[in-house]
């Protein structure tokens, strides 16, 4: 069986619109309709999480892990800065549940969360490896880079799963 114990774990707890990139454990919680973007190099076990909320930043640049069109580029940043390179990068998602179960596309923010990440993510040739995305239902994520980017999900269901 699966536990999510972000507490007793000294985890930087990554908010809503915000990123974060080290080798030390990270969490988000509580998210509905916005997608933890995780991106992983193994060689260096280092990773970057963004809380992003929205897909389309139409030009803010003041919290560029809110937007999937900004997350991407400020991790890989962060990443560079920290000796890796694009190539050996991969990414996992969670999130981007449709809470409210609209179906019209403009209003399921979940699924545009998801396409717009996936878009960002081939644009700078980066792999997704492992997904938890859509459902109606929220999840918690506990990220570990020096732990081979083990992560763990909870859902709001109180299910355990880790990618």
């Amino acid at each position: 069986m699966v536990e999510f114990q972000p507490i007793g774990v000294n985890a930087r707890v990554i908010g809503i619109g915000e990123y974060c990139v080290g080798s030390g454990p990270m969490t988000t919680i509580g998210l509905g309709s916005c997608i933890a973007l995780i991106l992983h190099n193994e060689r260096l076990s280092i990773g970057g999480m963004a809380h992003v909320m929205l897909p389309e930043s139409k030009g803010h640049r003041d919290r560029p892990g809110k937007f999937a069109d900004t997350a991407v580029a400020v991790l890989l940043e962060g990443m560079d800065a920290q000796g890796s390179r694009n190539g050996s990068l991969t990414a996992k998602l969670v999130g981007g549940a449709n809470m409210f179960g609209f179906n019209d596309n403009n209003l399921n923010i979940g699924d545009r969360n998801i396409k717009a990440v996936h878009m960002s993510l081939q644009e700078h040739r980066i792999p997704v490896i492992s997904e938890d995305v859509g459902g109606k239902v929220g999840r918690s994520v506990l990220y570990f880079p020096q732990n081979h980017g083990k992560i763990t999900v909870r859902k709001a269901s109180g299910t355990c799963t880790e990618m």
